[in-house]
């Protein structure tokens, strides 16, 4: 009689405590381990050769010492190429992002392995995932990441070395008002447009501070603002950010309450009505709608500047 074989099955990419998750998900921080820290393709070696196959507008450079309150725009470049930034990047004090890079199909059978466990848990509660992307961080020791917001869930996982996270609710308006964090996450977003924030010494006792070693993630919530400081060796982290229905609707109310107080009106935030957002969001798909009969190929130039 011959031997059942059984099937060998992968290892899951994430170790989730589902009740963790489930009190938490979507709108609080929380840590969380991961099984990537062995993978190959995240070595610096493979991470090199992999930002030569990219887009040069997919890799950005920058030196790493910057204060927390950097402005993006005057941020400087690091003089240096890609390679060498990141071959050098333990003495050359550097901070680099690979961007979007599940457009390479090695990094697309992550992305869709690491969504696939995590979806198991949290689509119910957002309506599920859609502009799912992979962004690969890579930076010397002591390096700063400014303070900074995003219009998107996002998963941070710490791959090598160590990072300290301080983040805040995205709901305290003492760090973030009202008028910022709609003008910041609404649907529609100007040339302008820009993630980073400015940041006040007093918003730091607001903080939750979260230390992340290898094998560490953490959950960022939509519009959690957040700066980040690397521990003493080279950082390789991996940032999965995704958009749900959920955070999608948040953007719409946000663009809709914008346009009611160009009128004068005085409209409440999202998720405080649910029969007021529900008014608001047929407003704006009816607008929509009229926009793509009208707006022919003007509409379909500016979709890369919504949310």
């Amino acid at each position: 009689m011959a031997a059942i074989t059984m099937p060998v099955t992968e290892p899951n990419l994430l170790q989730l405590d589902v009740e963790v998750f489930k009190h938490n998900f979507p709108n609080r921080g929380f840590k969380l381990r991961h099984n990537l820290c062995e993978h190959t393709e995240f070595s610096l070696e493979q991470l090199a050769q992999l930002a030569q196959r990219l887009p040069e507008t997919n890799v950005e450079c920058f030196t790493g010492n910057v204060p927390v309150n950097q402005n993006p725009a005057n941020r400087p470049k690091n003089g240096l190429s890609i390679v060498d930034t990141i071959r050098h990047i333990q003495k050359n004090g550097s901070w680099m992002v690979l961007k979007s890079v599940q457009f390479d199909p090695e990094y697309l059978n992550f992305l869709r392995a690491f969504l696939d466990e995590v979806s198991l848990e949290c689509e119910p509660s957002i309506g599920g995932m859609h502009a799912e992307e992979i962004s690969i961080f890579i930076a010397s020791p002591n390096s700063v990441t400014p303070y900074h917001l995003d219009g998107e869930h996002k998963f941070l996982l710490q791959i090598h070395g160590s990072e300290e996270v301080s983040m805040w609710d995205p709901t305290d308006r003492t760090v973030l008002p009202e008028q910022q964090a709609e003008y910041m996450l609404q649907f529609w977003h100007g040339t302008d447009q820009d993630r980073n924030l400015s940041f006040k010494n007093e918003f730091q006792r607001r903080a939750r501070v979260f230390p992340l070693g290898p094998g560490e993630g953490l959950h960022i919530p939509v519009g959690a603002p957040r700066w980040v400081k690397n521990g003493p060796q080279v950082s390789v982290s991996i940032g999965v950010t995704f958009r749900s229905a959920q955070s999608e609707k948040q953007a719409i109310l946000y663009f809709v309450n914008r346009k009611l107080k160009s009128l004068g009106l005085k409209p409440a935030p999202p998720f405080q009505s649910e029969w007021r957002d529900s008014v608001k969001c047929g407003i704006f798909q009816t607008g929509r709608r009229l926009a793509r009969i009208f707006g022919g190929s003007w509409l379909q130039k500016q979709q890369r500047k919504w949310a």
